[in-house]
């Protein structure tokens, strides 16, 4: 049926229109599901890229560790090195002394470190229980207070609650 949009309707034609529009509106839905296969780009395969290999997020983490802790031994190391050559102080025993004490500090604190981070955790993982019977109103209020101070800003964030 074609009508020209500036003319109106008659009842008869505006009720056929009508019924139409409701027909196609509660008609099942039309669908279509394309089943050909997706198009293939070429069958070699895969080659490895120049650069650092592919890793997940964890090892590249731990890569990225060894490689920085590595470069500050080095750099530890060889100052330790220079300072002994220069004052004198060649002997190797010295020079084990004064390249393992670093060492020996780095160690210590990244045990620490984890350690600190293991108490973190197990502190952040508890569960608070309550029973209650009767009536009860709870009022629970959290404030945060910060102050920043110093030329380089370190933010000092202390969580109070009542």
């Amino acid at each position: 049926m074609d009508h020209n949009p500036t003319t109106p309707l008659s009842a008869d034609e505006a009720d056929a229109r009508a019924r139409q529009l409701i027909t196609e509106a509660y008609a099942p839905p039309t669908s279509h599901r394309d089943q050909t296969p997706l198009p293939a780009y070429g069958d070699t395969p895969p080659v490895a890229q120049p650069g650092r290999p592919p890793m997940s997020p964890k090892a590249t983490d731990i890569s990225a560790l060894m490689l920085s802790g590595s470069v500050a031994a080095l750099s530890v190391s060889g100052g330790v090195s220079l300072v002994l050559y220069t004052l004198g102080q060649v002997d190797p025993v010295a020079l084990a002394i004064g390249a393992a004490g670093p060492v020996a500090l780095v160690l210590a604190a990244g045990s620490l470190l984890k350690a600190l981070a293991r108490a973190k955790s197990a502190s952040t993982t508890t569960t608070h229980h309550h029973h209650y019977t009767g009536s009860v109103s709870v009022r629970q209020e959290t404030t945060l207070s910060s102050t920043t101070k110093g030329m380089i800003a370190r933010a000092n964030n202390t969580l109070g609650g009542r």
